[in-house]
């Protein structure tokens, strides 16, 4: 494992525990990326240091410290500027990262489908970009006017022209991918799936609330961004409705602004459900600034009217008391007698979406009384054997085909046998 220092810097702004939280994670984060945090150095300041972002002596006693542990690496707990990280990396021996090389290295790891490796690389390169170093442009290429002769295109105008070419060549396989998503969407909708996604802060237990809920086996482990590639599986809810659950990438505080780009094709899918489960950890002290992060990136993504069940996960872990505000659930993903209760909870929340219907159906109507029992929440079925009818009752969504059959069916006249 690679020996790691972290520097941070503590903002009149930031209150003690948030800057001692924003550590801790980065430290988190670096143990996930495969490193060994060794010593951690901040500094409070009025506002960052332009030049080196932390002062003159803490850079300095940082100096002595990586030669002292023998470190390998130093990580900012913030987006360094590039002249920021080249003055950084001209100083120090060590290498010299920042939050948001780590969060994408992190990111690059993770990433097991075509489309997830794409959205990495791409934000990879948009962050690299601005970092190349070297000469300007107007003297790397020869030409024909006054200061223009030179030795032809440098290697760093042959890096950036290659970087741009590969970025161009992503987004065109990842609008591709984005087609091929509204097309799934729109067909989903056609069919009156029901689409629910998981959305919360990294590591809140997203992944182990899936693998209970459809009986999959995804990576779930006590790691930051376990999962990176957004995952779907049928559910079928207590009274046989059918719906889509999807798991999606976990949210963090200062997320960066590549990473919410090149990932927008996939967490747009959250702005098309029906219903999200924010899940959170309740035994994590920054639970209400968790909360807040996620939601604001909701807004982002355009979904922030799109209703929310919010799922306080880890009960088993708490260990001070906690009361659940209503309308929510207080559970342990883990344990497998949760399950009933989450599902009763999720269908009383579609229901709540639906409009109610009463029908009878004739008995040669096989076909439709099957699509009640997948496409609606069937309350009520009886079989009456004098006229030969089924009567259902339940809840659909009124915008679908199903939906106005059943609600202008009328029921069969004797002259109908």
């Amino acid at each position: 494992m690679e020996r790691v220092i972290l520097a941070a810097c503590q903002l009149p702004d930031q209150g003690d525990d948030h800057f001692r939280s924003s550590v801790e994670e980065l430290e988190a984060l670096t143990q996930t990326a495969g490193g060994q945090v060794v010593a951690v150095v901040t500094q409070k300041r009025p506002k960052i240091d332009f030049a080196t972002y932390i002062g003159s002596g803490k850079l300095q006693e940082l100096n002595a410290l990586e030669k002292q542990l023998d470190a390998e690496t130093v990580i900012f707990n913030d987006e360094l500027s590039p002249s920021q990280q080249g003055r950084l990396g001209t100083f120090l021996s060590a290498k010299v990262l920042d939050r948001t090389q780590l969060i994408l290295d992190i990111f690059a790891l993770r990433a097991r489908s075509k489309e997830g490796k794409l959205q990495v690389e791409l934000a990879q390169l948009q962050y690299m970009l601005p970092r190349l170093n070297g000469i300007g442009k107007s003297l790397s290429r020869l030409g024909g006017g006054i200061g223009t002769r030179g030795p032809g295109e440098t290697q760093l105008e042959s890096n950036r022209r290659y970087i741009r070419n590969r970025m161009k060549d992503i987004r065109n396989q990842l609008e591709a991918v984005v087609r091929h998503r509204r097309r799934y969407r729109s067909k989903r909708q056609a069919n009156a799936q029901c689409q629910i996604v998981l959305v919360g802060y990294t590591n809140a237990g997203k992944s182990t609330l899936f693998n209970q809920l459809t009986a999959a086996k995804t990576y779930a482990e006590d790691q930051l961004f376990a999962t990176l590639d957004p995952l779907t599986r049928k559910v079928h809810l207590p009274n046989g409705f059918e719906a889509l659950l999807s798991d999606t990438v976990g949210f963090i505080q200062d997320l960066p602004t590549q990473l919410i780009a090149a990932f927008r094709s996939t967490l747009e899918e959250v702005s098309g459900a029906q219903l999200l489960l924010h899940v959170l950890d309740v035994s994590d002290p920054e639970l209400t600034k968790h909360e807040h992060t996620v939601r604001h990136l909701l807004a982002e993504l355009g979904a922030d009217d799109v209703p929310i069940l919010t799922v306080y996960n880890k009960k088993d872990l708490l260990k001070t008391p906690f009361i659940a505000p209503v309308d929510s659930l207080f559970v342990s993903a883990r344990d497998a007698d949760e399950k009933a209760k989450i599902m009763i909870e999720i269908e009383r929340c579609i229901e709540k979406q639906m409009v109610p219907y009463h029908t009878h159906l004739s008995a040669d109507q096989g076909k439709l009384l099957n699509e009640v029992k997948q496409k609606t929440i069937l309350k009520k079925q009886v079989y009456n054997e004098n006229d030969q009818t089924y009567e259902v009752e339940g809840f659909v969504y009124p915008a679908t085909a199903i939906a106005a059959s059943l609600i202008r069916h009328p029921r069969p006249t004797d002259e109908e046998f």
